[in-house]
């Protein structure tokens, strides 16, 4: 065989490989790395097993499926929120599952707002199992206002809730952890964390103060290679958070009823958190498309992900002003997957545009109604 025929099969293998890979990213519903992990890395099975994990916002959403999945894991489990009559709720289903007994959950009720019951919580949790393996931050609202018609008020809400709740919880857990030199620390974050969304400036501005937070903890924790930090950033998944997203007021709730079908089912994006903590990766995108391309194009191409955030943004916010029902808070994948030339994207199904929302609901927070997920 001659060295010319040798370059050109390379050259087509390359090619086919290319193809293959650029077929798996359209069909993607996270990224690459994180399905690799799904495909051939550590299962969940084998590797959270016996473990403690205390899920906050357990009585909703995101954090109630997380409940019922590492239940049938066999961990033991610390449930907390506001609402004590969800908590047994979701309590009595996960002894229905038939790997746990009443021993092995504890209900702990937690508001993350109030930063001086934190410790409190913390001790009671070791009291009761003696160590904290997991803790998994999951929970915040979201917001869909224009930044100019916002309360200062509104910012501040969303600061306390998304981001200092989540890290004075983390702060009173974190030296249990250094003491057993072990653990690991996942927080929802969200799509916006890492790109920009209009009519959403506070909850975005909440969520890139997370990622950065956790980016920089995890540097500091260097010394800990048996401490991991996981950054777990979905985009639109079913749940509740559109319809009590704040608005330009704390007390005003959007109250939309946006179609959820169309959303990537909540039970998918847990299954793939629960393979991102069983392989301890630090970052990974939960999304269909056309919106984890649009992640993928901010962290690697942020001047076109601008160009089209920015017409994107236009139709958003036209839709918001005019009041139309669905539109109004949030992106639709059809005109973000015209303008990137997809068509009708994977989230799009019998012509109904996906939605975008954030993975997490958002916290009880008295008038407004929202839970800890």
């Amino acid at each position: 065989m001659s060295w010319e025929l040798l370059l050109w099969l390379l050259a087509l293998c390359a090619l086919l490989a290319l193809v293959v890979q650029l077929l798996r990213f359209l069909r993607a519903d996270a990224d690459l790395t994180l399905l690799w992990a799904e495909w051939q890395g550590r299962r969940p099975e084998w590797e959270l097993t016996d473990m403690v994990v205390w899920v906050t916002g357990a009585s909703s959403g995101i954090g109630e499926e997380l409940a019922y999945q590492l239940s049938k894991l066999g961990v033991s489990l610390v449930l907390s929120a506001r609402r004590m009559h969800e908590l047994e709720r979701v309590k009595r289903k996960c002894l229905e599952n038939g790997n746990l007994k009443e021993k092995d959950i504890l209900i702990l009720p937690l508001d993350l707002t109030d930063r001086s019951s934190h410790e409190m919580a913390t001790k009671a949790v070791l009291q009761e199992f003696g160590r904290i393996d997991i803790l998994v931050n999951n929970g915040g609202v979201s917001q869909r206002a224009l930044c100019v018609d916002t309360s200062l008020d509104v910012f501040k809400e969303l600061i306390e809730l998304n981001y200092l709740g989540t890290v004075s919880l983390t702060k009173c857990v974190l030296p249990h952890m250094i003491e057993r030199k072990q653990g690991k620390i996942v927080t929802v974050n969200s799509m916006v964390g890492i790109i920009a969304a209009p009519l959403s400036t506070g909850y975005c501005a909440s969520k890139h103060a997370l990622r950065g937070f956790f980016n920089t903890l995890r540097s500091e924790l260097a010394t800990y290679p048996g401490i991991t930090i996981s950054n777990i950033c979905p985009g639109p998944v079913q749940s509740n958070i559109v319809k009590n997203a704040l608005t330009e007021e704390v007390t005003k709730p959007t109250g939309s009823t946006a179609d959820q079908s169309y959303k990537m089912a909540t039970s998918r994006c847990v299954r793939l958190m629960l393979v991102a903590m069983a392989n301890d990766l630090k970052e990974v995108w939960i999304s269909d498309q056309p919106f984890l391309l649009m992640i993928y194009l901010w962290q690697y191409m942020p001047t076109l992900a601008w160009w089209l955030t920015n017409k994107a943004a236009k139709r958003r916010i036209e839709n918001f002003k005019s009041g139309v029902v669905g539109k109004e808070s949030e992106c639709n994948a059809g005109d973000l997957g015209s303008i990137l030339g997809m068509g009708r994207s994977p989230g799009e199904r019998n012509g109904s545009p996906l939605q975008y929302s954030c993975l997490e609901n958002p916290m009880d927070r008295g008038a407004w109604q929202a839970t800890i997920h």
